[in-house]
């Protein structure tokens, strides 16, 4: 997505582990950040490009106690007091425009309508481009008169058009698409304006070549270095006809990749199953009966109920992944799922050629840059090279394979010996069904029955428990202190030892169909600041959101979560906690913003690990109406099934992967092949069983055609390495050592979560773990070592 999902001016975070297997690619999630425009995007994430979505960073008026979040002092007293976006020919428009109101503590979320969205960004816009005149006309290579003036201009536009970027994300109308679409190409303008501005450039590169350059910090070098390359990949240096056509590439980019996004919701949304006969749904378990009638009375049957229907299906993850895991109605299964597969494939919707416009033109963007294929601008921003990610990926291919073709072994086996008709010949949608009929037999456990355990607000008190352990910080509620764009949203702050507030965050964890993009995904609305601090403070605070599309509640009853939905809070948790915990001031490299895009997964898939830790484990699963903690032996078997096909989701994962990187280096966009041949071919390495052929779910891949993850999803599997061997720290210092994992945890945070972008990913993973990183314990967490062996 970070994102993401993920959730990078691309967008964030994003994010999850191992999900069912035909969910994988709707429950995982995404984070990026670039240089001068670090954007968060989720997998099921808001848009893409170079020049797409911008974090979201506020200014706080003198008057309130998080005075620290104000990006400037206010150049009058007659002004409202953060005055971030004030000028003195506009005051009234301010007043009426939450967009251009300076005077907030946080994001005026609940007020932002459409009919804001022209007159803001265009006000805003031409309000920028006079300052970014002023600093072209009076820059010089120093900090103070280069660095942070930038950094003012970008943080006021990241904050505004973050705002909308977001609501777009949860709030999603025809409307706010409209508004949207149409100043989406003055903003894109501005930043290329801003991108290729050659007297920032030149400045930039007096610092680097200057007599002063080996005096600053490691942080200002990493600052200085990746302005300059995101300059050049912004086209700074082509001239006349070739910066136009690269100018005229990045619009529509920008165009269709939101089309995309959009295709892929409304597909999402489209499709609903209405429901009578329980028959038809025999296998579902209550919950899922619960919200299908829940979903029924939202669409007009006022009267069903869980016990008598009717009852709607939709292509939602906590609908449809009940439906594939459940239902005993096979042709229920095989309709749902080939609407799952296909969507966005077919009619006004279809993505096709969508698909085929953004490869070729990120090709010709690619050689217009001077690069060979897009996979290498890709790589220009990241740990990975081309070869390197090719390496890995065959590496974890070959360790998964043997695995996989044995998984799908016992599946037949299994499924003969329980008298299924069906055993000869089990296809797609038969996986996710008999998979979870052997989990429930090999290991005598059912994710259903494990629901009750797993209470929403039970969950969370553990994780901020886990999060005061590991890294002595801890987690309040805030509601009320911020505007929140929905009532199931949740205010936080994170205070540190001394009771002061360090950080806070937005939390909007249930699905909401008919306005919510699916997965999940955290982004960021304060970055950690030096610059933008005031009243003394030393630095403005960082604020994130984190963003799920779990169950929501049914009736009088709390969320209920699958083990999975668990493991995608801990996720995204993490993510924040690398936004939040930073001790950076550079706004540039605080947090998640200038870390390398492969790295970004490092804390949220190392969060992962603690679901499987037994006092994490046990302090969160209460059962909701008994209070009852969940039985050791029941915890045993979670731990034992912790591997259950993990052949199988790795190989679907380097398909991911795999099909990616073909896609932005050997595929030719303009030949006779077409993107589904290449998935295909892709598919013959990567999959047991062969893809149906009318398989389309690169129509929906959001990751790579939507998001932050083009010549990108390798990333997952890449920082799978990093974040294993950094749990492999605790594991050496022993997990039932309290006083050894307090340790351990505070070096991880001061290092991996403190040290942001102002040092490479891998001079922080040394810096935490004393060696550098090895895939070896991947692998056996995985219980693919022997193979790989």
């Amino acid at each position: 997505m970070v994102a993401h999902a993920r959730p990078r001016p691309r967008q964030h975070i994003r994010v999850l582990a191992a999900a069912a297997a035909a969910a994988m690619l709707l429950l995982s999630s995404a984070l990026f950040t670039t240089a001068r425009f670090p954007l968060a995007v989720s997998a099921r994430l808001p848009n893409p490009t170079t020049t797409t979505r911008l974090l979201l960073f506020a200014g706080l008026p003198a008057s309130s106690p998080l005075r620290a979040f104000c990006p400037r002092a206010p150049p009058s007293p007659s002004l409202a007091t953060c005055a971030a976006f004030s000028s003195s020919s506009s005051t009234m428009a301010a007043a009426d425009n939450p967009l251009l109101v300076a005077d907030f503590d946080f994001p005026p979320f609940d007020r932002v309508e459409p009919t804001h969205v022209r007159p803001g960004i265009r006000e805003l816009l031409t309000r920028l481009e006079g300052e970014l005149e002023e600093l072209e006309k009076g820059v010089q290579p120093t900090w103070g008169k280069l660095v942070e003036p930038l950094e003012r201009i970008t943080d006021r536009l990241e904050v505004i058009w973050g705002m909308v970027d977001h609501l777009k994300a949860v709030k999603d109308s025809a409307d706010l698409r409209a508004a949207v679409e149409e100043v989406q190409p003055d903003k894109v303008k501005f930043q290329l304006r801003l991108g290729q501005s050659k007297p920032i450039y030149e400045a930039f590169k007096a610092i680097r070549n200057s007599s002063d350059w080996d005096s600053l910090s490691d942080a200002r070098k990493r600052i200085v270095e990746a302005q300059i390359k995101e300059a050049v990949l912004s086209g700074v240096a082509l001239e006349d006809e070739q910066r136009e056509k690269f100018n005229q590439i990045e619009q529509e980019l920008e165009k269709l990749t939101q089309k995309f996004s959009e295709n892929v919701l409304d597909a999402t949304k489209k499709f609903e199953k209405l429901i009578t006969d329980k028959k038809e749904i025999e296998g579902l378990p209550a919950t899922a009966l619960g919200l299908a009638a829940q979903t029924a009375v939202s669409k007009g049957h006022e009267n069903a109920t869980a016990e008598n229907g009717p009852w709607v299906i939709t292509l939602d993850a906590p609908s449809y992944i009940p439906v594939m895991q459940h239902a005993q109605n096979r042709e229920l299964r095989e309709e749902v799922y080939r609407a799952y597969l296909t969507r966005a494939s077919s009619g006004e919707l279809d993505n096709t050629n969508i698909i085929s416009q953004i490869l070729k033109l990120r090709l010709e963007k690619a050689k217009l840059l001077g690069y060979k294929n897009y996979a290498e601008v890709s790589m220009a921003q990241k740990m990975a090279t081309v070869e390197r990610v090719e390496e890995l990926l065959e590496k974890l291919r070959a360790a998964s394979w043997d695995h996989a073709v044995k998984d799908m072994e016992d599946l037949k086996i299994f499924a003969k010996d329980s008298g299924s008709p069906e055993a000869n010949d089990l296809t797609h949608w038969d996986l996710t069904f008999w998979s979870e009929r052997l989990r429930e037999t090999k290991y005598d456990i059912n994710e259903e029955e494990l629901r009750p355990y797993f209470a929403l607000p039970k969950v969370m008190d553990g994780l901020f428990t886990l999060a005061h352990k590991l890294f002595g910080v801890t987690v309040e509620p805030a509601d009320g202190l911020a505007p929140v764009w929905h009532s199931d949203v949740k205010f936080y702050c994170v205070k540190d030892s001394s009771n002061s507030p360090v950080a806070y965050f937005y939390f909007d964890p249930y699905s909401r169909p008919s306005e919510k993009r699916g997965g999940a995904w955290m982004n960021v609305v304060f970055s950690r600041s030096r610059v933008l601090a005031r009243n003394g403070l030393s630095a403005r605070l960082p604020v994130a959101h984190m963003v799920c599309n779990q169950t929501p509640p049914v009736g009088e009853k709390p969320s209920l979560m699958t083990f999975r939905e668990v493991e995608t809070v801990f996720h995204e948790f993490g993510h924040a906690l690398q936004h939040m915990l930073t001790k950076q001031d550079e706004g540039f490299v605080a947090g998640i913003r200038g870390v390398e895009w492969d790295a970004v997964e490092l804390p949220s898939q190392f969060m992962e690990n603690w679901c499987y830790h037994k006092n994490t484990l046990l302090s969160i699963a209460k059962h909701y109406e008994t209070g009852e903690t969940l039985p050791e032996e029941i915890y045993a078997k979670l731990v034992a099934a912790k591997n259950f096909r993990a052949g199988t989701f790795s190989l679907r994962q380097i398909r991911f992967a795999s099909v990616d990187m073909e896609l932005h280096t050997t595929y030719d966009p303009n030949g006779s092949l077409s993107i589904y041949d290449v998935d295909r071919r892709v598919a013959e390495r990567t999959q047991v069983l062969a893809p149906l052929p009318e398989d389309r779910f690169l129509c929906s891949f959001s990751h790579i055609f939507a998001g932050g993850y083009a010549a990108g999803y390798y990333s997952y599997k890449w920082a799978e390495v990093l974040s294993a061997d950094a749990f492999s720290a605790f594991e050496d210092a022993g997990l039932d050592n309290e006083k050894a994992i307090e340790e351990t945890g505070r070096r991880f945070r001061d290092t991996v979560l403190a040290l942001g972008g102002g040092k490479s990913p891998l001079e922080v993973f040394v810096s935490f773990r004393g060696r550098e990183p090895s895939p070896e314990p991947l692998l056996r967490h995985n219980g693919l070592l022997p193979v790989a062996a």
